[in-house]
């Protein structure tokens, strides 16, 4: 996966940069394989069903969403409204 494992992916704020949700900010929300993971916003793609997108077709920032991941990871409930309220709030910026 170009050096990345499942935790430095887990909950990653990437940007689609292919597909008719084209830059849109969203989630790294699970890991499927090397080259697919799940993405939401918590708006067009809910925590209950979130999208399959290929690794390569994101963009991807320097900025985690460290409590969703804490709660992805401990298997606890990721409500759509903190995903939202993150990517509304956070500094968001591409990684170099």
């Amino acid at each position: 996966m170009n050096g990345l494992d499942e935790n430095t992916l887990l909950g990653k704020v990437v940007n689609s940069k292919a597909g008719r949700d084209m830059h849109r900010k969203f989630i790294v929300v699970g890991i499927l394989n090397s080259e697919y993971v799940y993405i939401a916003d918590g708006d067009l793609r809910k925590i209950e069903k979130p999208k399959k997108k290929k690794v390569r077709h994101l963009d991807l920032t320097n900025t985690v969403a460290e409590e969703v991941k804490d709660l992805i990871l401990s298997e606890k409930e990721v409500t759509n409204s903190k995903i939202k309220i993150f990517l509304q709030f956070a500094d968001i910026r591409k990684e170099v």
